[in-house]
């Protein structure tokens, strides 16, 4: 099974291992981009639409949705991941409903966290409390190639929405090899699973 061939991947690694709540509450689609400057390529942040996957658990299609939906995503003509036609088209080909919206916001300390964002959209829609903001405990060189940006796994730091998230089976979203020191922000298009573990909700 899917699942299990994935956690004993996890747990075969020193950074990474299983969750501590034996079921999921969600399991979504990130659709979106990662940003980075010119300095070493650093990271800030990133920005992606997140869609229930959750009716593709038992079907074939639930281990490559994000292979196929990066493809509709590369055919964008710009790097919004709220655009109304590439969500139409996602809906069109696999039912999929957005579940929330996944974005960086500053902390206390003046650098990024990344949030989970539930409130506005599915059956949380107008829940207050239907958020997550995260920290980095864990994370792996992508199985899937050096070209898919790593899989994290984050735990919670405050909101109700999931004390943890895994993000894996990552597509793209790593930044170029070299960039021209004062080049503008950069966007790279990416997708990947966001499982969510131990909502309080």
């Amino acid at each position: 099974m899917l699942v299990l061939s994935f956690l004993s991947s996890l747990l075969a690694t020193q950074a990474f291992y299983a969750p501590s709540h034996n079921k999921h509450i969600y399991v979504a689609l990130g659709v979106g981009v990662q940003n980075y400057t010119w300095v070493l390529s650093s990271s800030i942040g990133a920005v992606a639409e997140l869609f229930d996957i959750s009716c593709l658990y038992k079907s074939s299609e639930f281990s490559k949705i994000q292979d196929d939906a990066f493809k509709i995503l590369s055919q964008s003509p710009n790097n919004n991941p709220s655009e109304s036609t590439l969500i139409s088209r996602l809906h069109h080909n696999w039912g999929l409903d957005v579940l929330g919206q996944h974005y960086f916001i500053v902390n206390p300390a003046g650098g990024l966290s990344p949030k989970f964002d539930f409130t506005s959209s599915g059956s949380t829609a107008g829940n207050s409390n239907a958020f997550v903001v995260t920290a980095k405990v864990g994370d792996i060189p992508a199985l899937t190639g050096h070209q898919d940006v790593d899989w994290l796994r984050p735990n919670g730091v405050s909101g109700k929405l999931a004390s943890q998230v895994f993000r894996v089976f990552t597509k793209a979203g790593e930044p170029p090899a070299s960039c021209s020191p004062g080049s503008p922000p950069i966007s790279v298009k990416y997708t990947a699973q966001y499982w969510f573990y131990g909502s309080s909700l």
